[in-house]
């Protein structure tokens, strides 16, 4: 017998029954809505990449192309004069490692403090936790030129003027790292926190075995914007810091600006190379925040 000669399967009653077919309307609407998708998300990502490649572009070009008419995308003549003269102009390499120093810092200590308050607004049932999350909150209501003022007048008081302290502490609590966790804790079941509770372990073994590992999602997004958000920072280190050897990339990237002229090569140079390590820093970490388990804790 052949293949073409199997027979048909049948049913309890011997009727004959025959296969489902798929309909192609279906699949044709699904692969249509996946395409539409697609080629929005590519318009998007061409609208936001071509400012991005426009800058980094002109950063090759030589002075003298940077206005000339007709503007063009492709440097005719590409050059790094403009990265040498930057990184000559400026003492970008002890920049880079007080930047790095203050983000690295910045961003450990954000991430533990802003954990473990996230935990204790979620977990914990008390209505002045609720009224101090409700305080944490109204700081983002405020611009944060408002708050330079008070801010300065504490860290100078405190003795922390001109030193690297003075930058890190006030930026360690940060309402939407707590926001963050607060909502992520929020969504574990609280019948993982009391089974761990009636098999004795304690509340911090609780927190440091159960509640952290499964926040690593999170923990590792809020580093990625802590470090960028520390990394970008130029009006705070500029109050507080006077001293040229502890001067961070944003101002040493200010300092080439001269009172009279801009010299335009030099300054796109310098701030392509200050760019270089916020995307090193992406590149290395997203990998593991897409990567990881997001729903680890999720209620079904």
């Amino acid at each position: 017998m052949t293949t073409t000669d199997m027979p048909r399967p049948v049913d309890a009653d011997g009727r004959a029954v025959s296969k489902k077919q798929r309909p192609r309307g279906a699949a044709t609407g699904g692969l249509r809505q996946a395409v539409s998708a697609t080629t929005l998300l590519w318009v998007l990502a061409c609208l936001y990449g071509l400012p991005v490649l426009w800058f980094i572009l002109s950063s090759l070009k030589p002075a003298s192309d940077l206005f000339s008419y007709p503007l063009t995308l492709v440097p005719h003549n590409p050059t790094l004069s403009g990265f040498k003269a930057a990184w000559d102009s400026a003492n970008f390499s002890q920049y880079f490692i007080n930047t790095t120093i203050v983000c690295v810092i910045t961003t450990i200590l954000t991430v533990g403090v802003s954990c473990c308050t996230g935990y204790a607004l979620a977990k914990y049932d008390n209505k002045w936790l609720k009224v101090f999350f409700l305080c944490i909150l109204a700081t983002t209501m405020l611009p944060s030129e408002v708050m330079l003022a008070p801010e300065f007048l504490v860290v100078r008081d405190l003795g922390l003027y001109n030193s690297f302290a003075g930058i890190i502490l006030p930026a360690v609590l940060t309402a939407t790292g707590c926001f963050m966790f607060r909502q992520f804790f929020l969504t574990v079941p609280d019948e993982l926190v009391e089974a761990a509770r009636i098999d004795g372990a304690r509340e911090l073994s609780i927190f440091l075995r159960i509640m952290v590992p499964i926040s690593r999602p999170i923990m590792l997004t809020l580093a990625i914007l802590s470090f960028q958000w520390r990394w970008n920072d130029y009006i705070w280190p500029l109050l507080m810091l006077n001293d040229p050897d502890k001067f961070t990339v944003q101002i040493g990237i200010q300092s080439i600006v001269g009172a009279q002229n801009i010299n335009w090569s030099v300054l796109l140079g310098a701030s392509v190379i200050s760019m270089i390590p916020l995307i090193a820093v992406f590149l290395v970490f997203q990998r593991y925040v897409m990567n990881a388990d997001i729903n680890a804790g999720l209620k079904d």
